[in-house]
C-alpha cells in the first residue's frame, strides 16, 4: 500500500473510532469521512461496506487489548494483572460505545477474540498460581464476567463510583479464600 494510501486509512480508522465510540455503531460512514477529511469514496476504497470499517476498529480493538494483556503477562504483577485489565476493560466499555456494541455485530474477528481469550486465560493462570484467585475459577466464568459488566457500565450508564463498588463485588467473588 502506498504511503499515502496508508496515511488515509489511518485517518478513516482514527476518525471512525472517534465517531462510532461517541455515536455507536449507528453512525454513518460520511460522518467518518467528513471527521477524516476525505471523500467519501475513500472510505469505501478502503472499506467496501460499513462491516468492514467495524470490523477493522474491532480488529484494531481486540489488538490493542491483546497487546495490554501480553504486557501484563510479561511484566505485571501476577497477583494484580487480571485484576487491572478487566478494571481497564469495563472503564473503556463505559466511556465507548464502540468496544461494546461491536460484539453484538455480525463482523468477522473470530481469530483475534480467540487470541485476546488465550491471554486472558494467561493472566487467569498467574493469578491462580499466585494464590490471589480460587483454583475452580474458570476462563469462560472469567470471560462472561467481564462481557455483562462492560455491557452494563455501557447501557446503564454507570459513574466511576458505581464501577468502582461493582468490580470490587466482582473481584471479590473471584479471590482466594484465604485473601
Amino acid at each position: 500500500m502506498r504511503a499515502d494510501a496508508q496515511r488515509n486509512r489511518a485517518r478513516i480508522l482514527a476518525a471512525a473510532d472517534e465517531v462510532f465510540a461517541s455515536k455507536g455503531a449507528s453512525a454513518s460512514t460520511e460522518e467518518v469521512a467528513a471527521k477524516a477529511g476525505v471523500a467519501i469514496g475513500t472510505v469505501f476504497r478502503h472499506f467496501p461496506t460499513k462491516n468492514d470499517l467495524l470490523s477493522a476498529l474491532m480488529k484494531e480493538l481486540v489488538r490493542e487489548l491483546a497487546e495490554e494483556v501480553e504486557s501484563l503477562v510479561r511484566q505485571g504483577d501476577p497477583a494484580t494483572s487480571l485484576f487491572t485489565f478487566f478494571a481497564h476493560l469495563v472503564e473503556r466499555a463505559a466511556s465507548r460505545k464502540t468496544v461494546v456494541e461491536l460484539l453484538g455485530i455480525d463482523i468477522r474477528v473470530s481469530d483475534q477474540l480467540q487470541l485476546l481469550r488465550e491471554a486472558v486465560g494467561i493472566l487467569l493462570d498467574q493469578a491462580q498460581a499466585a494464590g490471589v484467585v480460587r483454583p475452580g475459577v474458570r476462563l469462560d466464568e472469567v470471560m462472561a464476567l467481564l462481557a455483562a459488566t462492560s455491557q452494563g457500565a455501557l447501557h446503564s450508564g454507570w459513574d466511576a463510583d458505581l464501577r468502582e463498588r461493582t468490580l470490587a463485588v466482582v473481584f471479590t467473588g473471584l479471590r482466594s479464600a484465604q485473601l
